[in-house]
């Protein structure tokens, strides 16, 4: 072992005429490892949260979205699918056309709504995921039945208008969507017919209350009668074997599209100002938790201030016998690294036990849970944030170490063992 760890060791562990810098030093220890402890489980906690949103927004959510800026230049969907394809991490390819229109009931004229209306090719859908996996009631079909086309709403929207898919002895709903292309194309085109378009409801999807109140899924070919666009698309929507991917998928996309015809956002982009406000809170809440450790550090300044003040015979005689500056220096800097991670390594390990208590048993339950979609504190560790956590400790120990680290070296021998006779 050298000979420095040896000593720093010795000082920390050893008999001392002050029993009160060993309750010092300990009670250091203690105010490190519930720092790193609570930050560990609040930052896990904060992930949870962030995990859970993101995979409830991912709920129709695309991973990557490419949007055609300019709506009258066309896109070729073929070409734009292919090109998807190409990147091993894209699994499914979505393409879209998109608008709002007035939906009508007549059991329900009262309540008509302006709703986000998607167009989409079920043969593209992928079943586990978006609205196709939210049916709670009825089925997912949007194509033409009995010269009806179908459509699939929000369980939200489907109560207010008294909609409900068909079954056995009852007929399915029927509501028309009118658009503002077609009520234009009534006044510009003689003879261009009704601007209502008909549809028979299918199935009601449950995802968010805000997104089932304002969205409903039909076929892409009635999209663009609805829309009256025959050609082209609005977008395509992406999903990846991983989120990891998305990055990586944009840039590949970037390198081939147009950036003046086509945006390319991925998942993170969709709703980055709520994304950032929840990284934001989380290293907002890192900052005001490191204090906690920042206390314990002005703690391990003071009793190793008492150590070397205890210790200055022993420094003197060391300085005698040839040991340098330098090495009485590291001597205390790493008794400093030693409380670090004892404290540190003892904080990591009850903050991952605690974390994995809440995550596995939902030990903490949220009040008034019965309004949400969970009922305890989300918990997600990541290894990042533990390293880190660990490692800003370490360095506030060290770092705290410095000044009786230097005290300690500007001890004179000769005057150290003078006094010390």
């Amino acid at each position: 072992m050298d000979f420095r760890l040896a000593i720093a060791q010795r000082y920390l562990s050893g008999r001392r005429s002050m029993p009160l810098i060993s309750r010092i030093t300990a009670i250091s220890a203690i105010g490190v490892t519930l720092g790193v402890a609570a930050l560990i489980v609040v930052l896990s906690v904060l992930n949870g949260f962030f995990d859970f949103v993101r995979d409830m927004l991912l709920s129709h959510d695309p991973h990557v979205r490419i949007v055609q800026v300019d709506a009258e230049a066309g896109m070729d969907e073929n070409a734009l699918m292919a090109l998807a394809a190409e990147h091993a991490s894209v699994v499914s390819a979505v393409p879209y056309i998109e608008g709002k229109a007035l939906i009508m009931h007549d059991a329900a004229a009262d309540v008509n709504k302006i709703v986000r209306v998607r167009g989409v090719d079920p043969a593209h859908v992928p079943t586990t995921s978006g609205v196709a996996s939210a049916i709670s009631f009825g089925h997912y079909a949007l194509e033409r039945q009995n010269q009806r086309p179908g459509i699939v709403i929000g369980k939200r929207l489907g109560e207010r208008l008294l909609l409900t898919p068909g079954s056995p002895g009852q007929p399915a709903s029927r509501i028309a969507l009118v658009s503002a292309p077609a009520i234009e194309r009534m006044f510009t085109r003689v003879l261009s017919g009704s601007p209502l378009r008909q549809f028979e409801v299918r199935g009601l999807f449950e995802l968010q209350s805000v997104f089932d109140e304002s969205y409903v899924e039909i076929h892409i070919e009635e999209a663009r009668r609805l829309f009256d666009r025959p050609t082209g698309l609005t977008g395509l929507d992406l999903r990846l074997v991983s989120l990891d991917d998305a990055d990586d998928v944009k840039t590949f996309l970037a390198a081939h599209l147009d950036p003046e015809r086509f945006t390319i956002q991925t998942w993170y982009d969709l709703q980055r100002p709520l994304y950032n406000v929840m990284q934001l809170e989380k290293y907002g809440a890192l900052l005001v938790l490191l204090l906690i450790v920042l206390v314990a550090a002005f703690n391990i300044v003071g009793s190793l201030t008492m150590i070397v003040i205890e210790k200055r015979r022993d420094v003197g005689a060391l300085r005698a016998m040839g040991v340098t500056k330098r090495d009485i220096k590291r001597i205390f800097l790493l008794e400093g690294l030693l409380i670090g991670v004892a404290g540190s390594g003892a904080g990591v390990l009850v903050g991952v036990l605690v974390s994995l208590a809440q995550k596995n048993f939902g030990l903490v339950k949220l009040a008034d849970a019965g309004s949400f979609l969970i009922d305890a504190y989300p918990v997600a560790i990541r290894a990042s944030d533990v390293t880190l956590i660990g490692i800003l400790a370490l360095g506030l120990c060290v770092l705290a170490a410095w000044y009786p680290a230097v005290r300690a070296a500007a001890i004179n021998p000769a005057e150290a063992v003078a006094m010390s006779g």
